[in-house]
């Protein structure tokens, strides 16, 4: 492996972090979408949960009317069979059956009312929730466009890093290439590791032999660490292993950061609550 192929692979390996930290935040302007929408799906789960309610009283209420119409229409038949009677056992049958009928009536009289009060309530309430509904769109859209306008640059900028990866990895040999995804196909991250300045491994810090150090330096192969397996490239100069210092502590400041407004936004949410919980007390 010679010392430029080292230094691509090394590129190649800065570059495929930098893709696993943009596809994590990808997923991340998923799960804030997925927050802002949140008040509007309940509503929304909560309108279609009443709408499916209402057709089903609907029909409720349709099929015992149906039932009532039904049994008016018997009660008519009975009516003019009354008038045919020939006896007083024939009358008091049809008297029986006229009784039970009119009262089969007015229980399905009764139940269509119930139906009917409750459609009305359903309707009401499917009224108030629909309002909530447009409510919530309009109040929770301009934060849903600017997460959206957000992912979309975030998608822009990872397929430009996924083209820029690919760029990189047309220089190097095939089957060093093939060395180094294979390495990364697992779940480890680092699969290229300078040496440290004293000639240990840069990954598990093993000692590498003082032979292989030299072939190292020299960029005469590929070389692998005997004790983790990370292909092994040249030592950092100090200037690049001041800048590596550097960014690191640069990232550990942004995560403190990131966690401080998390701990605040929390705060001021508990806040909120509690004084809601006060008010609400009171």
């Amino acid at each position: 492996m010679t010392e430029e192929t080292s230094e691509t692979l090394l590129d190649l390996q800065k570059l495929d972090l930098e893709i696993a930290e943009a596809r994590g935040k990808l997923v991340e302007y998923d799960e804030r979408l997925e927050v802002v929408a949140e008040p509007y799906d309940k509503l929304d789960k909560d309108a279609a949960g009443l709408r499916k309610r209402l057709n089903e009283l609907r029909l409720d209420e349709r099929r015992v009317e149906l039932a009532a119409t039904e049994k008016r229409e018997r009660l008519e038949k009975l009516a003019e069979r009354m008038n045919q009677v020939r006896n007083l056992r024939e009358e008091a049958a049809v008297h029986a059956e006229l009784d039970l009928v009119r009262r089969a009536v007015e229980a399905d009289e009764q139940e269509a009312l119930s139906l009917l009060d409750l459609i009305r309530r359903s309707e009401e309430r499917l009224e108030e929730v629909s309002a909530a509904l447009e409510e919530a769109r309009v109040a929770l859209e301009p934060q849903r466009q600017e997460i959206l306008a957000e992912q979309a640059e975030a998608n822009s900028a990872f397929g430009a890093l996924q083209q820029k990866r690919s760029d990189f990895a047309a220089r190097v040999p095939a089957e060093e290439l093939r060395i180094y995804d294979h390495i990364r196909s697992g779940t480890r991250e680092v699969a290229v590791s300078p040496m440290t300045p004293d000639g240990a491994c840069g990954h598990c810090y093993a000692m590498v032999p003082l032979q292989v150090q030299n072939e190292l330096r020299a960029g005469r192969r590929q070389v692998r660490c005997e004790g983790c397996g990370v292909i092994l490239a040249a030592p950092l100069s100090e200037e690049e292993l001041q800048a590596q210092a550097d960014a690191a502590a640069e990232r550990a400041a942004d995560k403190a950061a990131e966690t401080e407004v998390d701990e605040g936004e929390a705060s001021t949410e508990s806040a909120d609550e509690s004084n809601a919980a006060d008010a609400a007390v009171r």
